[in-house]
Parts: structure tokens; C-alpha cells; sequence
């Protein structure tokens, strides 16, 4: 297609009556803008320097101390981008944070980590929640699960411990090359039967 040519369009206008070759049109239309999904990514984490929540660190220097953690205990790039964007929903979702970064990297990551990233904000009150007169315990109605401990232990070794203002974190340009991998290519499927996620 030449520079400055109209990208095809569908023609219908109730999906009821699209075809095949609406839906084509659509898919190469749409092809652009999911290419640019880590650089909206991206922008949405450089929001998270707006805010501290009160805690004695920005939301993206925690971010940056979680993954960076996660990358110098030779976690592999997919875990560390979790890390990176498991707290990505605050801006948009304080009350359900983990479930939006769930949800943003689900097609991206392997099922144990997209539970880890979706049930993490329920592990984390394991060191908060009894301050707030709610049940640290929490996390235990999933006890058994085959995630349990791999989610604990994220929350123990990378989470609960980055917020620090004297931690030497790496920027986040450091992790835009394993964001770029990890989202490259969706590596399974949004639309299909929930099984061992529930």
C-alpha cells in the first residue's frame, strides 16, 4: 500500500452482517496499531511516577525494584516483565490492580504467571491486611492451588521487599527490550475455555 493511501474498511455497519472481508480489512487495519502496544505500555508505566500512594517510593521505582529483583536472581524475561508490569492497573484500577495487569499480559505470558500476576494483590495482604482489620490469611483460600507457593514467593522475594529508597533499581529502558520479546507475538489465545486459572 502506497504512503498516504486509506487503509481498507469494513463496510458493514452491525457486525451481524460483516464478512470475511470486512473482517480482513479490519485485521490489516488494526495490524499498526497492536505493533505499538509496548509503547503505550510503556507511557502508561511513566504514569506511575505521578504517584506514591504514600508509600517511601513512586509506584514506577517500586515497578523498577520488583523487576529488578526478579532480573538479578536470573528469573527469565517473561517473569521479569510480570514483575515489571504487575502493579501497571494502579492508575487505572487501585481497587483491582492486579486483575488489569492480569489482563494486559494474559496472551503473553504462561498461565502459572498470568494467575501469579492476577492473585498477587490477595498475597501481598498477607503483610498489610491485619493492619487494616482485614485477614492477612487471605491468600489461603487458594492454598493447594499448583501456583500457591510460586505466587507467594513472588510476592516475598520481589514485592513486598521494594520500597526502598536506597535500592539502586535499573532504568526502565534496561527492560523495554525484554517488554518489546515478551509482547511480541501473543503466545496463546484470550478467547478460550478458563480452566486451571479459576
Amino acid at each position: 500500500m502506497a504512503d498516504g493511501e486509506a487503509l481498507p474498511r469494513a463496510k458493514f455497519h452491525a457486525m451481524v452482517d460483516g464478512t470475511k472481508e470486512d473482517w480482513m480489512a479490519i485485521g490489516q487495519a488494526g495490524a499498526p496499531f497492536r505493533g505499538t502496544l509496548p509503547d503505550r505500555i510503556l507511557a502508561h508505566l511513566n504514569l506511575l511516577k505521578s504517584d506514591h500512594g504514600g508509600f517511601a517510593v513512586d509506584r514506577l521505582e517500586h515497578s523498577l525494584q520488583t523487576a529488578t529483583r526478579a532480573f538479578k536472581d536470573g528469573r527469565d524475561e517473561e517473569y521479569v516483565v510480570c514483575a515489571l508490569l504487575h502493579d501497571i492497573g494502579d492508575v487505572l484500577g487501585p481497587s483491582n490492580h492486579a486483575e488489569i495487569g492480569a489482563v494486559i499480559l494474559k496472551p503473553y505470558v504462561s498461565e502459572q504467571n498470568h494467575w501469579m500476576l492476577d492473585k498477587h494483590g490477595i498475597f501481598q495482604g498477607y503483610y498489610f491486611f491485619h493492619h487494616l482489620g482485614l485477614d492477612r490469611d487471605m491468600r489461603e483460600q487458594f492454598r493447594g492451588h499448583p501456583w500457591f507457593e510460586y505466587t507467594a514467593q513472588f510476592c516475598h522475594l520481589y514485592d513486598q521487599n521494594s520500597f526502598d529508597p536506597n535500592y539502586e533499581s535499573m532504568p526502565l529502558e534496561a527492560f523495554e527490550p525484554m517488554l518489546r520479546r515478551v509482547m511480541a507475538q501473543p503466545k496463546r489465545s484470550i478467547y478460550r475455555k478458563e480452566n486451571a486459572e479459576a
